[in-house]
């Protein structure tokens, strides 16, 4: 990488935006410590927050496919019915 690409990507030079990095995650870790936040409760945390949302995903595709079926218990044997009904009369 060319020094302007570096630049581009630090949105800086690199040493100075590293350095100030550094500096803000110190500052934020000594917050998240003084509220009794751990690395491993947030990871927990964010871990759980992801299933969360899985799980929903999945009972959305469950009560979707359980409409389906119930609806699909009424509306596919009158679809039949009026198909064979229509193949009776010769209808182009």
């Amino acid at each position: 990488m060319t020094n302007s690409t570096l630049n581009r990507f630090f949105g800086g030079s690199p040493g100075p935006v590293i350095l100030r990095l550094v500096g803000l995650s110190v500052v934020v870790g000594i917050v998240l410590s003084a509220l009794n936040l751990h690395p491993r409760q947030i990871l927990i945390y964010l871990r759980n927050f992801v299933q969360h949302i899985y799980y929903m995903g999945f009972d959305a595709i469950h009560w979707a496919v359980e409409y389906f079926l119930l609806g699909a218990l009424i509306v596919i044997p009158i679809w039949i019915i009026i198909r064979l009904l229509k193949l009776g009369r010769n209808e182009p």
